[in-house]
């Protein structure tokens, strides 16, 4: 059995690290807060933005463009979004494993745009091309970071360098809720955007003003900018939550071994005191 020096020293240790859980719990419920706030006030237009596209895409019919059509190249750039700081359960590991673990993916096809410094580091670990890492923009998103984003993958879309886009992140449900999701921006399926219609009232011809490549020439590049714009928002409000959880089954468990530690200590206590007076009866009995 462990002495008592030690026993009181181990939850002193304890005490200390549960005091430090306690703040980083609370200061991750008030950006908790904040992020929710946030990532409610951008999906409207988040959401927007998704079913415009969607709608257009389906009533259109087929239309020859680059960007509805996988490029030639085998090459697929995927973003992912990650934190920069760990301490928040699974959020980090269950974004990666979208990557790591995807079936059909190979490592030397992959060109991975890092948001979050833990993504890189995984990453680079496992030796994955990181063609490019931000770890600022994850602290707070803007819509500017995200059209900046997706222009450079615009740019390497239509000079043939890479073939498809990805999105990897953490959507935000609730409190408790983050689900891990995988998103491919480009080239957008239509077959898979015209599954998701559930009204059966004949589609209305569509018209453009322009022609329709232009117009989607103008149209795609928001719709890729909202939707990385949107993943950002969810993310830090979904990295919050899972340090806010992480942190309070941390607080919780270190109270439970302090409790441990305190009974423990209690009867370590007490065996030294029987044992002390049984030293003293058996002296007083042997003067005797």
């Amino acid at each position: 059995m462990a002495s008592m020096r030690d026993i009181k020293r181990r939850k002193t240790s304890i005490q200390g690290t549960q005091q430090i859980t306690k703040a980083m719990k609370l200061v991750s419920t008030v950006k908790l807060q904040r992020a929710r706030a946030s990532a409610e006030r951008s999906k409207g237009y988040f959401t927007c933005m998704y079913d415009t596209v969607n709608n257009i895409l389906q009533r259109v019919g087929h239309i020859d463009h680059p960007y509805l059509i996988p490029g030639e190249s085998r090459r697929k750039a995927v973003v992912v979004i990650t934190s920069n700081r760990g301490l928040a359960g699974g959020y980090n590991s269950n974004v990666t494993k979208l990557v790591t673990r995807h079936p059909e993916w190979k490592k030397e096809d992959l060109d991975l745009y890092c948001l979050g410094n833990k993504g890189r580091e995984t990453f680079a670990r496992n030796g994955y091309t990181v063609k490019e890492c931000d770890n600022d923009i994850v602290e707070s998103p803007m819509y500017a970071d995200a059209a900046a984003l997706s222009e450079k993958l615009l740019a390497s879309y239509a000079a043939g360098e890479i073939g498809e886009i990805y999105l990897a992140y953490t959507g935000f449900k609730n409190t408790v809720s983050h689900v891990p999701t995988l998103l491919r921006l480009l080239p957008v399926d239509v077959e898979e955007q015209g599954e998701k219609e559930t009204s059966n009232e004949a589609a209305p011809i569509m018209n453009f003003e322009t022609e329709d490549t232009e117009a989607l020439d103008l149209l795609i590049p928001k719709y890729v900018t909202s939707l990385i714009y949107g993943a950002l928002r969810e993310s830090v409000a979904s990295e919050n939550g899972a340090r806010m959880q992480a942190m309070d089954n941390a607080t919780s468990n270190a109270e439970e071994i302090i409790s441990d530690l305190t009974l423990k200590y209690n009867r370590a206590r007490q065996g030294s005191i029987t044992q002390e007076l049984t030293e003293i009866i058996a002296g007083a009995e042997a003067l005797g």
